[in-house]
């Protein structure tokens, strides 16, 4: 079952691709990868067993593509960027890892997640393992802003975990709540990603602004999408099963808009099957139905393009370069990921 919502003309173009951003970045990331490898070696042999399961599971990496894109287009020249973008893959990893713990989640990019083949335990320590190595290769580049951006970014992470856990379940979360949930678990490492790049580079504090507002905007748009796919994506698509925020009783934002615009039975059955728990057979495509019916995945989907265009306008100020142009269509791929 496809979301199909057709964009207005200029919004994004057809066939929007992350390929020009994959291109340009192609070297640096090679040595990025590179990296990653090397690093999350360890003479404890379940260590890169779990980093290279995760690793390895076909993740398009990008966000330290936004580090090593933004670092160039803002005319950095020197070496820094390699370990800080792969600090970001390491961040990135080590809180996916958690993620699957704290959500009980099965598959992770369609593999089996790391807790069902190591267990809890196992990923949690992985995970942890992986942010020090990232905080090793931040206080290796001598950029305190950048471990200052980073650290700032890994703690409003947790905390937007811990917002998390505790709207789980809650049906009275409003949309600023939950807005604010992904703006802490989602946005914060993607802006602290694209702003660290004209950090190294030395630029002004306005044009480290603009970074910082554009990763933060296409964060928000990249976690709506990835909400509105869960009710109507495939499990391609999404890299788990679709539905399954549903089954883990997440409150995203189709939930939100579903729950708020509907009947007192609309609103009865949400609250069996995501604060009760007590889904049957059927109850999935019945949410799907419902969200359809108060246009939910739509609102998300337009919530997403709203975003979308603020990371846009971020960078306009900007000369108009290849890399530019890459990390504006990056942010018509985020979105027609829904098409």
């Amino acid at each position: 079952m496809g979301v199909v919502v057709p964009l207005e003309e200029g919004k994004r173009k057809a066939g929007a691709s992350i390929a020009p951003l994959v291109q340009l970045t192609r070297k640096a990331m090679d040595r990025v990868n590179a990296l990653i490898l090397s690093r999350a070696g360890s003479d404890v042999s379940m260590i890169p067993e779990v980093a290279r399961h995760l690793i390895d599971s076909g993740g398009k990496r990008l966000r330290p593509m936004l580090t090593l894109a933004a670092a160039e287009m803002c005319g950095y020249e020197g070496e820094h960027h390699i370990k800080l973008a792969a600090s970001v893959e390491f961040m990135h990893t080590a809180t996916l890892l958690h993620d699957d713990v704290v959500d009980e989640s099965e598959l992770r990019r369609g593999k089996p997640s790391a807790r069902m083949v190591w267990g809890n335990q196992a990923s949690v320590l992985v995970g942890d393992f992986l942010l020090g190595q990232a905080f090793k290769m931040m206080v290796e580049t001598g950029s305190l802003d950048s471990l200052d951006i980073l650290s700032d970014a890994a703690a409003i992470i947790a905390e937007g975990e811990v917002m998390q856990l505790a709207a789980a379940k809650n049906t009275a979360t409003t949309e600023d709540e939950y807005l604010a949930v992904i703006r802490a678990k989602t946005a914060a490492l993607f802006s602290a990603a694209a702003e660290i790049g004209p950090v190294i580079a030395d630029r002004q504090r306005d044009e480290r602004a603009a970074f910082r507002s554009y990763g933060t905007n296409l964060g928000l748009a990249f976690q709506l999408i990835d909400d509105a796919l869960d009710y109507g994506g495939s499990s391609a698509e999404l890299g788990k099963q679709v539905g399954d925020d549903f089954r883990e009783g997440k409150i995203t934002l189709p939930v939100v808009l579903s729950y708020r615009r509907g009947s007192d039975a609309d609103r009865a059955f949400w609250k069996r099957a995501l604060v009760d728990g007590q889904i049957v057979e059927g109850d999935l495509e019945h949410a799907i139905q419902l969200m359809r019916s108060h246009r939910a995945i739509d609102d998300t989907v337009e919530r997403a393009r709203h975003f979308g265009d603020v990371a846009r306008d971020a960078l306009a100020p900007f000369p108009d370069t290849a890399h530019k142009a890459a990390l504006l269509e990056a942010v018509d791929f985020c979105i027609s990921r829904a098409h």
